[in-house]
């Protein structure tokens, strides 16, 4: 489990390879992560964008921004969570991922919270020793 806060909203990432969504022999390995939010603090928040940045073992870049998570804008009152699962294929059997969260507060005020960067990597069961 990874984990960032900022401005009291907890970002909590558990990533896990999904092998039945994954085909090494054609290069294409799936994982599957799963975020929960929980806001620590006084004021209501609501989650209104997406920025990740996707690499994988040969250091290639995929930007990917959006409106939301999974088709929602969740608002989060003080000392709510809210928790999806979202995936992400690469082309290599490691890489990382890291990002934001683009925010408004109950007020109008936007300001953008970190997602912690947090690794993809096969499971020990998983690796092909050559």
């Amino acid at each position: 489990m990874y984990r960032a806060v900022t401005r009291q909203i907890e970002v909590k990432v558990t990533p896990r390879f999904m092998p039945e969504r994954s085909s090494p022999a054609n290069g294409y390995y799936f994982w599957a992560y799963t975020i929960n939010l929980a806001n620590l603090g006084a004021e209501t928040v609501q989650l209104k964008t997406r920025h990740w940045r996707i690499t994988d073992a040969f250091g290639k870049v995929q930007e990917v921004r959006g409106a939301g998570v999974v088709g929602e804008e969740p608002t989060l009152k003080p000392g709510e969570t809210y928790e999806y699962t979202s995936g992400v294929p690469l082309q290599t059997s490691s890489g990382f991922m890291a990002g934001s969260y683009g925010m408004i507060a109950q007020d109008g005020e936007q300001f953008d919270i970190e997602i912690p960067a947090f690794s993809l990597d096969l499971p020990e069961n998983e690796r092909i020793i050559n």
